[in-house]
């Protein structure tokens, strides 16, 4: 049987730098690897920054709102929305920090501890955030439609409080999804 095998021959693949403007050393064999710039939104930005704080500020607002009404230490549901924000708002504030720190002295965060640990606690507290406003959000749903019993409950801050434990989870969302995906292009 008579059959063509492919086959490769190796060709020689010559540099193309140059070794720089003035001509300088020609031998320079490594390619200069490429790394990429910093995404609005990553840790030490300024996009980083202004997520934390809406972060925050919505954590706040939200765990104000519902730490201002007086029956919710009867529901469990509010009292993990409570807590869920205030580990939100804590984590958020600590981050925010660390972002001016990193603004004011230049300091690249892009370090593969500190950003893993970003995405840890990034979407940790994500997650307990969500799984409180979706917990809060049914039971603000059985108040107000299946129970009709909203006359006698805090209804508008639940919903409010609940909201703003959404706006919170939809904020930190972005920065764990940018740490993680800059774990993974490493």
């Amino acid at each position: 049987m008579n059959v063509s095998h492919a086959s490769v021959h190796p060709v020689e693949d010559l540099p193309t730098t140059d070794g720089g403007v003035g001509g300088g050393n020609n031998n320079n064999n490594e390619v200069p690897r490429v790394r990429m710039k910093d995404i609005q939104g990553m840790p030490g930005t300024a996009g980083g920054l202004a997520l934390r704080i809406c972060q925050f500020a919505s954590a706040v607002l939200g765990l104000c709102i519902m730490a201002t009404t007086s029956d919710f230490p009867s529901v469990t549901a509010f009292c993990y929305l409570v807590a869920a924000t205030g580990l939100q708002s804590l984590w958020s504030l600590s981050q925010a920090i660390i972002d001016i720190y990193a603004l004011l002295v230049r300091r690249s965060l892009q370090n593969s501890r500190v950003v893993s640990s970003f995405a840890i606690g990034d979407g940790i507290t994500s997650t307990l955030t969500f799984a409180a406003a979706c917990a809060s959000a049914g039971i603000t749903v059985l108040i107000d439609n299946d129970l009709n019993s909203c006359a006698h409950n805090h209804c508008i801050q639940f919903k409010t409080a609940t909201a703003m434990a959404f706006v919170s989870w939809f904020t930190s969302l972005p920065s764990f999804l940018l740490n993680f995906w800059s774990l993974a292009s490493r």
